[in-house]
Formats: structure tokens, C-alpha cells, sequence
């Protein structure tokens, strides 16, 4: 016999439990559907099984979507310091690692059971494992069809995450549901992930793979008011394929096929400066100099890809060539070929279209009940703790509004 709740919550991720357990506190009866056997294993595995659960500098400029000032609303009703106090009323020891990143001191689980706790005191039901076959709606609200039992709902919360670590539990169940009644879809496509590069180009570098260091890397794409440019100082990781560190999967959120990235990879120092005013006092080899500056083997590897030997000495070198060399140092344009796809990407960019929501409630304008929380929604955060920040916000915004 099917059970009538006032919300079903689809998914019992970061976003699905927060909404769950805010509007289950609010008096409301709330059922919480998931297909996993093991709960919320994308924040178990997290800031590498710390969870790095927030930002404390989390605003709007910390985020990408085709309405980038959607995001606002929730961010600015439930804030990262609203977060915290949640942590600290569960005596949760946390850090702050760098640029505002607050981490577990111990683990990631300490999270999923503080979420679960909450959730447990609101009198959340719980209906896991449970695939999600199709949802309906009807005069009486919607029809939730299961591999358990039928679900009724005055109230549908779609919290199913994106496409991103498919070996976890990832799926398109949001966006066909958001399809199915009739709402548009931002294109998705892999967000914080490594760029990978092929071709003989790339060939001087596949030996550097383990070498990291701090960068400045930035990229463009689009015109007018549709530009987009990013730029971060972040660390910088040569692999066996490509790119990857904060630094890089930072700029892939607003990398588009086809464009260059440029790296400056001493972005302290100005080397073709440097080299051409040093010409007649040092008399050591180029390789040498930029060792002082750069692991060893990345100087010779980025030597030799310039055409140079790591051991001509600098006195003999044309100004027209220490330029070239600066250049390819401190402004080093590259175009990816591609990433590492959803396998390894960290988040989903895209999804749900904001023009089709109400920002103070989650709510799609034209389906009355219907809400969207999370990475589904076209709002996908820095790397850093601010996609965990906007399921978090959103997740209550919903919550808190459905009645």
C-alpha cells in the first residue's frame, strides 16, 4: 500500500540530507530516497576523507552558471558560518587548510552522521537502497514509482547530484526528471577536472609527470557579455597525461574545447628580464639559472622543448632567444585536447536551468512542488569547499519553503 508524505527527498547526498532534515524540523513528514546501499559516499570520500565541508569566503563570485547572480539568494540566507555552527553544535573538530578551506581534523563520516543525526531528529524516513523508477504528477500531488513500494508526495526535492565519479553512484535521474516535465537543461560537461594533451607537442613533457609546483594559469572564452575568464594562483601537477592540481582543475570549469590555457610558471619572477640584464655578470648554463628558480627537471625538460641546450651558456645567447624563453615560461599557452572526463571530475557543470527555479525556494516556476537542490541545478562552485556551500544553502532554502 503506498504511504503519503508532504516531501519526498530524491537523493541522500550533501544537498538531500540538509533539505530533508530542515523541513522534517519544521514539523513536515519527509521520506528520503536513494539507490546506494552505503549513504552519502561522495562526502566520504571528500578533501580526501576529511570533507572540506565549506568556504568561510563563500559569496557569488565563487561560483559559474548562465545566471551567475541566481546563486545569491541562498548563499546569502545560509551561510558558510551557518554551516560551522552546525559542526560546532556536534562537537566537530574541524581546520582551516588554505584560502578559507575548513576541513574534519578526524573524518568525512563525522559529516554524513551529523547530517544523518539531524535528520534522525526531525524523523526523517529513510527508504535505502531504493531505485527511483519514475515520478508523476497528479491532482493529488506526485506518484513516486519505486523497486520497493509506491511513493506519494505533496512535495518532489530532486537532490540527485550530476554525472561526476560514476563508479560511486552518479546518474542523469535529475535531468530526466527535470526533462520529463518539460524543463531546460544547461549543457553538462565535467567541472574541476585534470586536462589532458596529445600529440608530439606534448611529448618533452610526459617525462616531468610528479612535478608540482605554483603557478598562475588563466584562460577565455566567449565574447561580451557571455565572456568568461578565469585566473587562480594555485599549485600546478604535471602527469603521464597531461595537467592536473587545484590549479588546473580550478581553470577547467572555465576552459572551452579548443582554447588555450596560459601558465606562467615563475609568476614572480620575470625571466627574459632576468636573464637578458644578468648576460654579462653570470657565466653559468641555462639549465643551471632556471634551476635556481624551477625543479631541476622541469628546467631541462622546458629547455629542451624550446629548442635549447640545458647547458649553453647564457652569455651566448641571443636577447631574441632569452625572450622566447621567457615567454614560454611566464606566459605559456597550451591547448588541452580534452580532460579526464566525469571518471575523474569532481563536479558536473550544468544541468537544471536557474531561469527555470525560483532562487528564494528551489521551486520550478511551472511545476508547483517540484523543487531542484544541488549539482543539478546550473551552479557549480570553485574547488575548495564551495560546491559542498551551495548544496548545503540550497538544500535549506528548499526546506525551509516548502509547505
Amino acid at each position: 500500500m503506498a504511504k503519503q508524505y508532504d516531501v519526498a527527498v530524491i537523493g541522500a547526498g550533501a544537498a538531500g540530507m540538509m533539505c530533508a532534515f530542515v523541513a522534517a524540523q519544521r514539523g513536515k513528514r519527509v521520506v528520503l530516497v536513494d539507490h546506494a546501499a552505503k549513504l552519502a559516499e561522495k562526502i566520504r570520500i571528500s578533501g580526501g576523507g576529511r570533507c572540506n565541508f565549506t568556504n568561510i569566503n563563500a559569496g557569488p563570485q565563487n561560483y559559474l552558471s548562465e545566471n551567475p547572480h541566481f546563486c545569491r539568494s541562498a548563499l546569502s540566507r545560509y551561510t558558510a558560518q551557518d554551516f560551522l555552527a552546525l559542526v560546532k553544535k556536534h562537537r566537530i573538530a574541524y581546520h582551516e587548510k588554505h584560502r578559507g578551506q575548513l576541513f574534519c581534523d578526524d573524518s568525512a563520516e563525522q559529516i554524513i552522521r551529523m547530517l544523518k543525526d539531524e535528520c534522525d531528529a526531525g524523523g526523517v524516513h529513510w527508504r535505502m537502497p531504493c531505485k527511483v523508477a519514475g515520478v508523476e504528477k497528479g491532482d493529488a500531488g506526485f506518484r513516486i514509482e519505486t523497486d520497493g513500494e509506491l511513493i506519494l508526495a505533496t512535495n518532489v526535492v530532486v537532490a540527485t547530484g550530476g554525472l561526476s565519479i560514476p563508479k560511486i553512484g552518479a546518474t542523469d535521474l535529475g535531468y530526466r526528471i527535470a526533462k520529463q516535465f518539460g524543463l531546460n537543461l544547461i549543457e553538462t560537461r565535467p567541472g574541476l577536472v585534470p586536462l589532458t594533451f596529445d600529440g608530439p607537442s606534448w611529448q618533452p613533457f610526459v617525462p616531468l609527470a610528479g612535478i608540482a609546483l605554483e603557478v598562475d594559469v588563466e584562460t577565455s572564452s566567449g565574447k561580451g557579455r557571455n565572456a568568461k575568464r578565469g585566473y587562480f594562483r594555485e599549485d600546478l601537477l604535471f602527469t603521464h597525461r597531461g595537467l592536473s592540481g587545484p590549479a588546473i582543475l580550478q581553470i577547467s570549469s572555465y576552459w572551452q574545447p579548443g582554447t588555450p590555457i596560459v601558465l606562467n610558471l615563475l609568476p614572480e619572477v620575470d625571466v627574459a628580464e632576468e636573464l637578458i640584464s644578468s648576460k654579462t655578470t653570470v657565466k653559468k648554463q641555462l639549465g643551471n639559472i632556471l634551476s635556481q628558480w624551477l625543479p631541476a627537471r622541469l628546467a631541462e625538460g622546458l629547455l629542451t622543448a624550446n629548442g635549447l641546450a640545458p647547458d649553453a651558456r647564457l652569455p651566448d645567447m641571443a636577447d631574441a632567444k632569452l625572450r622566447k624563453l621567457g615567454d614560454a615560461i611566464n606566459r605559456w599557452a597550451i591547448v588541452p585536447t580534452g580532460s579526464e572526463g566525469y571518471k575523474k571530475a569532481e563536479v558536473t557543470l550544468g544541468g537544471v536551468d536557474t531561469k527555470e527555479l525560483s532562487q528564494q525556494s528551489m521551486m520550478a516556476n511551472k511545476v508547483p512542488g517540484l523543487y531542484f537542490i544541488g549539482e543539478t541545478v546550473d551552479v557549480t562552485g570553485w574547488l575548495g569547499g564551495y560546491n559542498f556551500q551551495w548544496a548545503w544553502a540550497s538544500g535549506f532554502a528548499a526546506g525551509n519553503a516548502i509547505e
